[in-house]
């Protein structure tokens, strides 16, 4: 296609400002509307990616900055345990190791010390996520520059304040957002006040350093060390160091070396699925404004046949009229990538001041990063909107190349379409069957990508041989009815120009009700997860971030008479562990609690699938489906990744626990809280084979008769007196949800999350709609003779309004049936391909079809009224001189 584009010569050029400025200037509001579609499309694609990437670029800046410049990072797949302080050692006496920093890092809560002193003691205070990192003062300046305490002077604090066991030093944000000189950190059900002793230039997220020493006694963790960077020697091999270190025979299970680009990396894989997801659906807009294209040169083409057929009678050759068709195209798709480009820039600039860098997603929350505006990405977009344009075209086009000059002067039109088109329809309908069932490529759907646009294109080319099959056989049935047997004459004769017309109609409404689908397909099964995973009544956590669950947590004496607590008939614990069974992908989450009912002895897991018997002497896990795609988790075998997570060095570690825990894969679950996996045990056994004690969550079943308030109240008051905080501190760390107040606000996340979805499918339909109503009025316009005729033949305005009108009813409830029919092809790629390719999780297809009779019913609607009111502006016309224009 692509070889016929050059740049305009001979006749072209003055063609292009004579011949096709004309037809632009006649009709202003139809080329209009097919700019506009792929304004909006490369507009909201744009608009994405630089929302993303700005995200992504300023998440890699704060990593850069905290993180430093290492060579090697080492660090320990259980987190609660952390690198053995002995390995630390041996590091530092290796000849090839130049310098070998230790890091521990924590994520807690902080609050001004203002907002301690507050009377209410059921008012849940504001805390701010804080990142506590702990660094070797005179090694950080050589490792990590940017976390370099500097003392402030103005009040007073000097060098040596650093080594204070109560001084933090604040980063930008954490300045910003807690104020003031002191703070209070909370660990466990207490606030430590610490004072401000100064600031770090590290930027990001809110963050405070430390001495490693204050942060090991202030946090109770003994002597752990989350990390060490490792500065190298000069010419020293670092893969060669690694292997070697590596494969020493006591070089600790789960301990590895890595490079430090990797956490980068691995939110960048993690946020991948979604970032492309959502750019594929802002394409969708684009996608549809080709279609637009395509309606609107179709018919200008049709219109102009004439002008055409003269043009090649004065020699211009097939090939230039294809030439300058496809030069219209480009003409209009630049100027609409030109104009969405400026759109796009615009948005994404709103969009980050007011939303920050999160579109839904969660993996960029809280960031406001400035806008990254790229070049190369501009020229992308760019292209693609252009592209977009001339893909469109390439169909009229080639109708003004095959074009016959003698047949079309004389009025006799052109040759309607063969069977090709019906035969290329199957085949690429069996394309799309078959590309779905293909593995993903790059841990990304790209094949279900293909098959929903070989899907989407093959029952658009089919469109017409659609239209043929249903119009011949209503046809018959109103024989007896003029004005109906008229209107579906001419419907079923002239089918390509109605495929024409409602081809971008269909391209939008296909894929508005597969996005409707696969949103109320992923809304319920959510809904059902959720019955199944809240069956408490009333349920109790501290720590709201997945990040502060090791320093925000429910010590074992408050569990212990919280669950004694009048009211409460029964109560389980939940404790929630990050490991990291993989460098290079995100930790997961090891959940520890009652895994049966006490009453029905029944596994209270959404399970998928059957569950395997547990061999004797090993412990039984359930994996969420993510660990069965990304580890390789399979019912009835043994999990080694999390063994060797619990398996210590055995020249340091005491006998019991020098062997490795024998863990068996029982089940495996369905989990939407967690992309990058989770697994599940029994606390008896998670509690046998560490020294955690700690508790996350508590779920609680009440007695008949309980009051949620009361026991609420109760609860507070038992915090406040276990941790001597009678001013109600410690009760108002504490964050009490019902099981309908749970579901209601994930569900309020969900939509929050799928908003911009939402709007993406109103564009669609939008510019679908649009080109709707200008293929219908540039098709009825053109008819004036036709309706000239008609009145010559006794028909009168209201009859001729009539036939256009069910014309109308009749194109646009084929597309409406095409569009329903496809998009439900669509969603079923979507539900069981795209999504368990991305997301790495199933849901169950629901169909809606409330909304979608709705959707089909707007469609017909507006077609039908669009024609209506098109019909009205041509058959006021005069007929007599409509008819009198081809004598």
């Amino acid at each position: 296609m692509f070889q016929n584009f050059r740049r305009p010569a001979g006749p072209l050029w003055p063609l292009l400002c004579s011949f096709s400025w004309q037809e632009l200037r006649q009709h202003p509001w139809r080329n209009a509307a097919a700019v506009v579609s792929v304004m909006l499309g490369v507009a909201l694609a744009f608009s994405v990616h630089l929302i993303n990437a700005s995200a992504l670029d300023e998440f890699s800046q704060a990593v850069r900055s905290v993180g430093g410049q290492p060579d090697l990072e080492l660090r320990s797949a259980d987190s609660t345990e952390g690198v053995p302080l002995e390995l630390w050692g041996r590091l530092q006496r290796d000849p090839d190791i130049a310098l070998a920093s230790p890091v521990l890092e924590i994520s807690t809560y902080a609050l001004p010390a203002s907002s301690t002193t507050s009377t209410n003691s059921s008012a849940e205070p504001k805390r701010t996520l804080l990142r506590v990192i702990g660094i070797d003062p005179l090694q950080v300046a050589a490792m990590a520059p940017d976390l370099l305490p500097r003392p402030d002077k103005a009040e007073g604090a000097d060098r040596l304040s650093f080594f204070a066991p109560d001084a933090v030093f604040l980063n930008p944000l954490a300045r910003q957002s807690l104020g003031g000189n002191t703070l209070q950190l909370q660990i466990g059900l207490r606030m430590q006040p610490v004072g401000v002793a100064g600031s770090v230039a590290a930027g990001g997220a809110a963050l405070a350093v430390m001495d490693i020493a204050a942060v090991q006694d202030l946090f109770g963790l003994g002597e752990r060390i989350t990390r060490v960077d490792l500065r190298l020697r000069a010419g020293v091999d670092r893969k060669g160091l690694v292997q070697r270190l590596q494969s020493e025979a006591d070089w600790p299970a789960g301990a590895t070396l890595r490079e430090p680009g990797d956490a980068v990396t691995r939110v960048s894989n993690l946020s991948s699925a979604y970032r492309v997801n959502l750019t594929v659906l802002a394409l969708v807009a684009l996608f549809t404004g080709g279609f637009l294209v395509f309606s609107v040169l179709a018919l200008s083409v049709t219109r102009r046949s004439q002008q055409f057929a003269l043009l090649a009678v004065l020699g211009l050759t097939g090939r230039q009229r294809l030439q300058l068709v496809l030069w219209e195209a480009a003409a209009l798709g630049a100027f609409g990538s030109a104009l969405g480009l400026l759109l796009g820039t615009a948005l994404a600039a709103l969009a980050l001041r007011l939303l920050g860098g999160d579109l839904g997603g969660g993996y960029f929350s809280g960031a406001t990063p400035a806008l990254q505006w790229s070049p190369w990405a501009a020229l992308v977009f760019g292209a693609l909107g252009t592209a977009a344009a001339l893909l469109g075209a390439w169909g009229p086009a080639r109708l003004a190349q095959a074009l016959p000059p003698a047949q079309t002067l004389k009025g006799l039109g052109h040759r309607q379409g063969s069977g090709s088109g019906v035969r290329w329809g199957v085949t690429l309908l069996a394309a799309g069957g078959l590309l779905a069932l293909l593995p993903p490529v790059w841990d990304m759907p790209l094949a279900a990508y293909l098959s929903v646009a070989a899907l989407l294109l093959g029952g658009i080319v089919s469109l017409p041989a659609l239209v043929g099959v249903v119009l011949n056989r209503v046809a018959p049935l109103l024989a007896r009815q003029l004005l109906p047997l008229l209107a579906v004459e001419r419907a079923r004769r002239v089918r390509e120009s109605a495929a024409v017309a409602v081809s971008g109609v269909v391209a939008a409404l296909s894929l508005a009700v597969a996005l409707t689908v696969m949103v109320a397909s992923f809304r319920g099964s959510v809904m059902d997860w959720l019955d199944q995973v809240l069956p408490a009544d009333l349920y109790l956590r501290t720590a709201t971030s997945s990040s502060a669950l090791d320093a925000a947590y429910l010590d074992p004496a408050f569990v212990d008479q919280a669950a004694a607590l009048p009211g409460v008939a029964r109560a389980t614990t939940q404790r929630i562990q990050n490991l990291s069974l993989d460098s290079a992908k995100p930790p997961v989450a090891l959940i520890a609690r009652p895994l049966r009912d006490p009453q029905s002895s029944q596994l209270n897991l959404p399970l998928v699938g059957d569950v395997a018997k547990v061999p004797q002497g090993s412990i039984a896990i359930y994996v969420s489906e993510a660990m069965v795609d990304l580890y390789g988790a399979r019912v009835g075998e043994p999990f080694p990744a999390l063994s060797l997570a619990f398996k210590p060095n055995q020249a340091l570690a005491p006998t019991e626990y020098a062997q490795a825990a024998p863990f068996f894969v029982a089940g495996v679950w369905r989990d939407y809280a967690r992309q990058s996996g989770a697994m599940t045990l029994d606390r008896a056994d998670y509690l046998r084979w560490t020294r955690d004690t700690r508790v996350n969550d508590m779920a609680f079943w009440l007695e008949e008769g309980a009051s949620p308030e009361a026991l609420q109240s109760a609860m507070r008051s038992l915090a406040n007196r276990l941790a001597g905080t009678p001013g109600g501190e410690a009760g108002r760390l504490l964050e009490f949800g019902s099981a309908r107040e749970i579901r209601a606000t994930s569900l309020k996340i969900f939509d929050r999350s799928f908003a911009v979805t939402y709007w993406l499918q109103a564009v669609a339909i939008a510019i679908g709609l649009f080109g709707v109503a200008a293929s219908f009025s540039a098709q009825v316009l053109a008819r004036r003779k036709e309706f000239g005729l008609l009145v010559h033949l006794g028909l009168t305005r209201r009859q001729i309004l009539r036939v256009v009108a069910m014309e109308g009813a009749a194109w646009t409830s084929l597309g409406a049936l095409a569009g329903i029919a496809l998009g439900l092809a669509v969603a079923v790629v979507l539900v069981h391909v795209v999504n368990p390719q991305s997301f790495h999780w199933t849901m169950e297809l629901a169909l809606p079809w409330g909304r979608l009779a709705a959707l089909g019913a707007a469609v017909i609607a507006a077609g039908t009224l669009t024609a209506w009111l098109s019909g009205r502006a041509a058959a006021g016309r005069d007929a007599v001189m409509a008819v009198k224009e081809d004598w």
